[in-house]
């Protein structure tokens, strides 16, 4: 998946393909993710197609839901999506910044075996 720190590090062109690649896999994690989010909604909370939409990208992203649920359903509903969701959003930035952050550590490796 990613080269070996011994490995020379990929080029430019190898790093920009295997970013964008991650960056739309990322985007597949957070379309499912709030597809999830708007159906629960829409089917456990009773509400609409738009409220549904604002409640699961305000939970998704951590700022908290937008309406208030009536529904005993919906509640368990917003609850157990609240919990998917911080997953689900560390699972999002986790693999949009995998190959940047495999980059820097890969460029500044220091292998302490060779200074001795």
């Amino acid at each position: 998946m990613f080269e070996h720190h011994k490995e020379q590090l990929a080029s430019r062109n190898a790093f920009v393909s295997r970013q964008v690649k991650y960056f739309f896999l990322s985007l597949v994690i957070l379309s499912v993710s709030i597809g999830i989010g708007i159906v629960g909604y829409h089917i456990f909370g009773r509400l609409s197609w738009i409220d549904s939409f604002l409640n699961a990208s305000m939970i998704l992203t951590g700022m908290g839901p937008a309406d208030h649920l009536d529904t005993t359903e919906g509640k368990l509903f917003a609850s157990f999506y609240a919990l998917f969701s911080g997953v689900a959003f560390l699972t999002f930035i986790g693999v949009l910044f995998a190959p940047i952050y495999h980059r820097f550590l890969h460029k500044f490796h220091f292998d302490y075996q060779e200074k001795k």
